[in-house]
């Protein structure tokens, strides 16, 4: 189904969706990444963690010159520990783009198969790579392969959002809300879309 149908899907059984996308309109995802740019999406991903948006683009593009463009495996190994950090990235994060790119090339994390894999097997998959833990891998699950049924309940913005959507004066804790995505299975991703475009609106500015 597609996430269209599957918002459209929620919106007819829950009038919190249906006022949701009455709102803010149809969640979108934007163009899924081809399968051989899947590192290329991890790997971006764990140079933006825990930094800013313009930062982190700011560090990346670093990265992307070291490489000369090409985010691959083998360019990141051939690369090394010191031209990486001298496009700004932490050790932390150096350490985890080299063990991506070593378990990528040697086949031991086979991206290209995770579409096949269903979605606690691709988070078990991905969580073996040094510095990506499950909220990354439900990302990736999001935005790489556009899985329809992902509810992070670790993710502050979704508790806020959940929140705000349903009256409540604190957003709840990862482990009460995960019970509380239950009535929108299997496509709680239109849910986890929607907590996050409702904090974003009551944003300042």
């Amino acid at each position: 189904m597609s996430l269209t149908a599957a918002t459209r899907h929620l919106a007819e059984r829950h009038p919190e969706v249906a006022r949701l996308l009455e709102r803010h309109g149809p969640v979108r995802l934007g163009r899924r990444p081809r399968v051989d740019e899947r590192f290329k999406w991890l790997a971006e991903s764990i140079a933006y963690q825990q930094v800013t948006g313009k930062a982190a683009a700011t560090v990346w593009a670093r990265v992307e010159g070291v490489l000369g463009g090409d985010v691959a495996p083998e360019a990141i190994m051939a690369a090394g520990e010191a031209k990486l950090r001298s496009a700004g990235l932490t050790g932390a994060k150096v350490a985890a783009l080299l063990d991506l790119a070593d378990r990528t090339a040697g086949g031991e994390l086979d991206l290209a198969g995770t579409g096949r894999l269903d979605d606690e097997a691709v988070i078990g998959h991905l969580v073996t790579v040094r510095g990506i833990g499950r909220w990354t891998a439900e990302m990736f699950l999001i935005f790489a392969l556009h899985r329809l049924d992902v509810w992070p309940v670790d993710d502050l913005g979704v508790r806020k959002g959940y929140a705000g959507v349903f009256g409540l004066a604190d957003p709840p804790v990862s482990r009460d809300l995960d019970p509380l995505g239950d009535p929108f299975r299997p496509y709680r991703t239109v849910m986890t879309l929607y907590c996050w475009r409702d904090v974003t609106a009551k944003l300042p500015g």
